[in-house]
């Protein structure tokens, strides 16, 4: 039976990370098995290219050189870890997948649609996750969460603030534009509030119990 592919998006400092992996716990606790990965990343070489991709000091580049990293990254993901297990009956829970960049790339740095649905039909295709859940907070609250977290600052939560809030605009889009697959939840609650939240919307959407 094809597993369940599940991803949490949203802006710097939404909380994702930490919301993907209590909701892994849950489904684990349900009896099901659990694959957690990130993007970029979740593959040796989409790690590679995580650290290139993030590395504060890369030089300025188009949105499209940018979201070409992202795609290749991605296409070994999906090949070597994501395919995989959805066929074993898995569920994946990724912490970001292909609509950061329709949002990244897209919404925020003006890269045109039709070259993020080109790169979609290619590399994506029928790997579409069954559920995305965006966080949604104020740009200038998650800036502020991800700029006390004791990690390095990374060439996106370094951006500006005009440019954060176009990401916001730009989930809140994604949201509105396919309400069959994407669900919104207010990220300035609580952790465990947010984490209830989550899980009602699994089962709801999905049919799963916790």
């Amino acid at each position: 039976m094809r597993g369940k592919f599940i991803s949490f998006e949203g802006g710097e400092g939404s909380g994702k990370s930490t919301q993907a992996r209590l909701l892994a716990g849950a489904i684990r606790e349900a009896g099901h098995h659990v694959v957690e990965t990130r993007e970029p990343g979740g593959s040796p070489f989409a790690e590679r290219l995580r650290a290139f991709i993030l590395d504060p000091s890369l030089p300025p580049h188009v949105p499209l050189a940018e979201a070409l990293l992202f795609y290749a990254a991605r296409a070994d993901h999906i090949a070597t870890l994501i395919r995989p297990a959805i066929a074993q009956g898995q569920w994946v829970i990724c912490d970001r997948f292909s609509d950061s960049t329709r949002v990244y790339q897209g919404a925020a740095g003006a890269l045109p649609p039709t070259a993020i649905e080109t790169l979609e039909t290619l590399v994506v295709a029928d790997m579409r996750p069954d559920l995305t859940i965006v966080l949604d907070l104020p740009a200038e609250t998650g800036l502020a969460r991800a700029r006390a977290r004791n990690a390095p600052v990374d060439g996106y939560e370094s951006r500006g603030a005009d440019y954060h809030r176009r990401l916001r605009t730009g989930f809140i889009a994604l949201t509105r534009d396919n309400p069959d697959r994407v669900e919104m939840i207010d990220g300035t609650a609580d952790i465990d509030v947010i984490a209830e939240h989550v899980r009602s919307v699994v089962t709801a959407r999905l049919g799963v119990a916790f």
